[in-house]
């Protein structure tokens, strides 16, 4: 006859395996989490809202797109598909943030003159912004800062000079200075190669626009020149 002593040796002998299949399970979804944790902050996959988002609103499109924007400006530098240095693939997160955004409000005018900019300048997705600033031309029609900054975009990463020279001239006639007129003449010349560049610059750095965008513009101007030499 097993005494007490005994029972309970046996009976915690055959509790060990459970013990250590328990541990081994905890063991197993901590490091999971780690590891998942960890892959989300090195990829950073972030998710842009669903298409046709603007007819499930509720009456609440502007609001939603005032969130939206919030949440797009904190980041103008993310890029879920990189082709190359500073390129990234049409098509991207923030070009469909943007999308959403101005979809949900026509009339918000800073995600086409600032995001359209991010699109073509930090992150060159280059027919992203050209939807965007298209979309921004046609609700602001008389927007001269609007029309200047598709005219950069056109120039330096559509590389449609013609097109740049029609929205210099819409510019200069809705109050941009006066010499845009004379640069859309010369945009088909090398004299006028870097000149709506750097006028740009200037005006981004006298509105204190965002340090990122000047840098990376300013960047962009060092690579023009180097390659017309």
């Amino acid at each position: 006859m097993k005494t007490s002593v005994e029972s309970s040796y046996n009976f915690n002998i055959r509790k060990i395996p459970s013990i250590l299949l328990g541990i081994f399970a905890f063991t197993v979804l901590i490091l999971s989490q780690l590891f998942a944790t960890s892959s989300l902050k090195n990829e950073r996959a972030l998710i842009a809202p669903p298409p046709q988002l603007q007819h499930f609103t509720f009456g609440y499109s502007e609001s939603m797109a005032d969130l939206f924007w919030i949440r797009a400006v904190q980041d103008f530098d993310y890029c879920d598909q990189k082709i190359a240095e500073n390129v990234c693939r049409n098509n991207s997160w923030l070009f469909k943030m943007l999308d959403t955004i101005t979809n949900l409000a026509p009339k918000f005018r800073t995600p086409y003159a600032a995001g359209a900019l991010a699109l073509t300048v930090i992150i060159t997705d280059v027919d992203g912004a050209t939807k965007i600033f298209e979309k921004g031309v046609k609700e602001f029609p008389h927007d001269w800062k609007i029309s200047y900054r598709a005219a950069y975009h056109y120039l330096y990463e559509v590389k449609n000079p013609q097109r740049a020279a029609e929205l210099l001239i819409q510019a200069g006639k809705n109050g941009a200075p006066p010499w845009v007129f004379t640069l859309a003449g010369r945009l088909y010349s090398d004299a006028g190669n870097t000149e709506l560049a750097e006028a740009l610059l200037q005006e981004m750095k006298d509105t204190q626009q965002d340090p990122a965008l000047i840098k990376r513009l300013e960047d962009k101007i060092l690579s023009i020149k180097a390659s017309a030499k």
